[in-house]
């Protein structure tokens, strides 16, 4: 008799990605959040580092080196359907990072763009649900 094994939450990893007092954001394709601003990032894959996974999304959808710093953060995202089942679970491991002062994003994979920004102007972009909050935390981590 075959088993249908239970779902599991998805790993993922996800870059605050600082060029001064600039963040790193991407507009999202997909249809889970297309359209909403995030940090770049996506899915580990299967014996991989998160370190390196975060480094090869952010080389992937953004074109840039990133330099990490400090300890990942952890964030959970889990969504439900109308009926109130869980539709999608996530779990990322949020790092803050760095890249080059003259950097500039060439966005790629499955962001639909790609730019730096003040934390003044995200703050008026449709962003994914609490990305306002690792934002600020990120920030925090990358500042001497």
């Amino acid at each position: 008799m075959v088993s249908k094994s239970p779902p599991i939450p998805r790993l993922g990893v996800s870059a605050g990605i600082w060029r001064g007092n600039e963040v790193l954001l991407v507009r999202r394709g997909g249809e889970t959040f297309g359209g909403l601003w995030s940090f770049p990032g996506g899915h580990v894959e299967w014996g991989e580092a998160l370190a390196d996974a975060v480094r090869r999304e952010a080389l992937e959808e953004t074109g840039l080196r990133i330099v990490l710093k400090g300890e990942p953060l952890h964030h959970e995202i889990i969504l439900r359907d109308a009926a109130g089942t869980v539709s999608r679970h996530y779990v990322l491991m949020v790092f803050a990072a760095t890249t080059a002062a003259n950097a500039e994003p060439a966005f790629a994979s499955d962001a639909l763009d790609a730019r730096f920004v003040s934390v003044e102007d995200a703050a008026k972009m449709p962003l994914t649900t609490g990305l306002d909050r690792f934002i600020q935390l990120t920030r925090q981590m990358v500042r001497p």
